[in-house]
């Protein structure tokens, strides 16, 4: 989990189960902030704020910093750290489990420097209700090119889609694995999502899409008529008509189909 860094000696050590690797490039904190866009009123919810050299700059740019920190020590650092800053609140916990309607309200933003073993499960909360009105994530690059991959590419699959269907993502800048300590074995990436203003698929309907939209990856290289038969139990006559009202040839793959057909494919079904 790359995250900022203060200086030496007095820090709790990187751990390995929380996947912690400590961000040290000034430039590259200074510039996700900068992706992040946070004004004077804005509440800003920071997952993993490690050893908050990102919280000083979000402290120092918005109105309210809401930092959860799953680490105890780190945690306890922070608390101490900001004793005197009351726009500063640490909130113990695991993010994936953390109440943010009722630590942030409805209109916050949302900045983490996610662990890599944990991102999909993070980034999918961070598109549910209450969805910030933008997010700014660093996560490895090759996650970063699988939300912003476009149907019928390399990297496109069932994260691109699920992504897709409720926010926009943008790739704003690639960070070295020598920015961190300790270094990761991958390069880094920053991404910002905005959520739609009209989400293709309603948002108490998104776990059932997301299930879907894995089921079908999952037999990424079958045609789209054995997916449904298969992922949905519909017969040959009922998948071959299914695709045919949604204007999907019945070879068609997973692959090739853009988010906007899976949604309109999951409505029908």
């Amino acid at each position: 989990m790359p995250r900022a860094p203060g200086g030496r000696g007095r820090h709790p050590p990187a751990l390995k189960k929380f996947g912690q690797h400590f961000l040290s490039d000034e430039k590259i904190l200074a510039a996700i902030v900068d992706a992040l866009a946070p004004g004077p009123n804005d509440t800003v919810v920071e997952i993993g704020p490690g050893r908050g050299s990102l919280t000083d700059i979000l402290a120092a740019r918005s109105k309210r910093v809401i930092a959860v920190e799953i680490d105890r020590a780190l945690a306890k650092l922070l608390r101490d750290r900001y004793v005197d800053r009351p726009t500063v609140e640490i909130v113990e916990g695991d993010f994936l489990e953390a109440d943010l309607r009722g630590e942030a309200g409805d209109d916050f933003l949302l900045i983490g420097n996610v662990p890599y073993n944990i991102t999909t499960p993070i980034v999918f909360r961070a598109l549910e209700p209450p969805m910030p009105k933008r997010s700014v994530f660093l996560v490895q690059r090759e996650v970063a090119e699988r939300m912003a991959a476009r149907e019928d590419t390399e990297s496109y699959g069932a994260l691109s889609v699920n992504v897709a269907a409720v926010a926009s993502v943008e790739q704003v800048l690639t960070v070295p694995a020598g920015a961190f300590r300790p270094p990761p074995r991958v390069e880094s990436a920053v991404v910002r999502l905005t959520p739609r203003l009209r989400p293709l698929v309603p948002l108490d309907q998104l776990p059932a899409f997301r299930a879907f939209v894995q089921a079908a990856f999952g037999l990424r290289r079958k045609q789209m008529q054995r997916v449904l038969r298969t992922a949905r139990g519909l017969s040959s006559e009922q998948a071959a008509a299914m695709l045919d009202r949604a204007g999907i040839e019945q070879a068609a793959r997973p692959e090739v189909l853009s988010p906007e057909k899976f949604a309109e494919l999951f409505a029908l079904i």
